[in-house]
């Protein structure tokens, strides 16, 4: 089941907020919770359910472990094997058929490759387990005694399928204790709408161009038409993650959670280490607090836990090659500003770095799309004029000419235009009611035009899926 479904909006969700509504107690609403959440998941996932159970139970069994055994070698030997445990169940499901392709490329025999289907969201609950266990070793957050807690927790369905990557410590007490207001629920209302208008307005359209370009033949494609689709792919992806983030956000505010940010306008960072301080900032943080300062042959490297960390973002995001060489290609440009230092990369005139960093952003994109390593040879022969390609062509002007409004709206919701309204807004009365009235009809005009167009849609699934 995916958010941006009308059986989702208009029955799965209003029978969820209802029951959840009716409920006075905070037991009988996580209990509601644990059942549309499980429900959700077994929608698309019904044999994964049980994985997602045992995974949590197991987790939940050894965090209880690590409280008994505090201060003792009990303690290590729990959260280590429930990180081996954890880390063991989302290799075989995502990468053993990738290890064995390319032991295969390597041995003298053939090892047989399994297929294996990949649960929907492994990538996501499996991190928000490993938080939990680590954060209790750690003494940052107390062991969980209700199992039935532990389990809402992991399977809460505004977060499971695809983020953002949730840490316990963030909603701990709220699991407990919390209540929606009517501010939680106009603006998770809010925020939903917002969302669902990022997928299904602009992803899915945008969508149609890249595929337009990049499903035939890419080395026939022109320099400047090679461009064009890249950057509107990197419009694509942002607005289908952070549309889904945003409506997780908005869905976890109505029963009262307060989800972390897992976006903040990426594309107007003014290097690449401040993009990944904006783009996917939950896994950005995971992987810096459990995994850049872990010792390597027996001390912490600087460089060389860098590199570790951008060896593991490529490679959470699939098991392909490219996935890998994406996030080496970043953990490069980063090592190298962190070796020119803030000062001196501050004094670099603003305009030449904004556009270093959109080239590296933009290029990184098309290493992600091109899972084929011959469809990435022939990108990266196009965007650097090696295929002897021309340098525009009939299809690409045509097709900006054809979706010029879509293509400026698109640039202009990557700017933070909404919260600089909001923010001059708050300075006078009389203007924040005209602006938040306008908020409530623009979120209205978004949620019709957004249901209207999913009337004719068979399938919507978010980009992230997949990892």
């Amino acid at each position: 089941m995916v958010f941006s479904s009308l059986f989702f909006l208009y029955l799965f969700l209003p029978i969820c907020v209802l029951c959840y509504a009716v409920s006075k107690k905070i037991q009988y609403r996580n209990f509601i919770l644990i059942v549309f959440s499980l429900f959700f998941y077994a929608w698309g996932e019904p044999l994964c359910v049980l994985l997602l159970m045992i995974s949590s139970l197991i987790n939940y069994a050894l965090a209880l472990l690590i409280e008994k055994h505090r201060d003792e070698k009990g303690a290590k030997v729990a959260v280590t094997t429930a990180v081996v445990f954890d880390l063991l169940m989302l290799g075989i499901f995502k990468y053993s058929g990738f290890i064995a392709e390319n032991l295969n490329l390597i041995l003298p025999f053939d090892i047989p490759v399994p297929d294996v289907r990949l649960p929907i969201g492994i990538s996501f609950f499996t991190f928000q387990i490993i938080s939990y266990v680590i954060d209790c070793y750690w003494e940052k957050t107390e062991v969980q005694k209700s199992y039935p807690k532990l389990l809402m927790y992991v399977s809460l369905f505004p977060q499971l399928v695809a983020g953002p990557i949730v840490r316990y410590s963030t909603i701990e007490s709220e699991i407990s204790n919390r209540q929606t207001t009517l501010t939680d629920l106009s603006e998770g209302i809010s925020r939903f709408s917002v969302g669902l208008a990022k997928k299904v307005i602009l992803a899915n359209n945008l969508s149609s161009i890249v595929d337009s370009f990049f499903t035939g033949n890419i080395s026939e494609l022109s320099i400047l038409g090679t461009w064009y689709a890249v950057i509107i792919y990197a419009m694509q992806i942002y607005f289908d993650f952070s549309g889904y983030s945003d409506m997780a956000i908005g869905l976890g505010r109505i029963f009262g959670f307060h989800f972390d940010e897992n976006f903040n306008y990426p594309f107007i960072c003014k290097d690449v280490s401040e993009f990944w301080q904006r783009w996917h900032i939950s896994l950005s943080t995971f992987f810096r607090d459990y995994l850049l300062y872990i010792p390597i042959f027996g001390k912490r490297r600087k460089f060389g836990g860098l590199f570790l960390v951008w060896f593991c973002t490529g490679l959470w995001h699939g098991a392909s090659w490219n996935y890998i060489i994406w996030g080496l290609y970043f953990g490069l440009f980063i090592f190298f500003e962190m070796l020119i230092g803030k000062k001196r990369m501050k004094k670099i005139p603003l305009v030449i770095r904004h556009i270093y960093n959109k080239i590296v952003i933009i290029i990184g994109f098309g290493i992600f799309y091109f899972e084929d390593m011959n469809g990435l040879g022939n990108f990266f022969k196009n965007i650097f004029g090696l295929n002897s390609n021309s340098l525009v062509d009939e299809f690409t002007k045509l097709s900006a000419v054809n979706n010029i409004f879509l293509l400026v709206i698109a640039v202009l919701c990557c700017f933070p235009i909404s919260k600089t309204v909001n923010r001059l807004a708050e300075k006078k009365d009389t203007l924040l009611y005209t602006v938040s009235s306008a908020k409530i009809a623009v979120n209205l005009i978004l949620l019709i035009i957004s249901s209207i167009m999913l009337v004719d849609s068979t399938n919507n699934p978010f980009l992230y899926f997949r990892f």
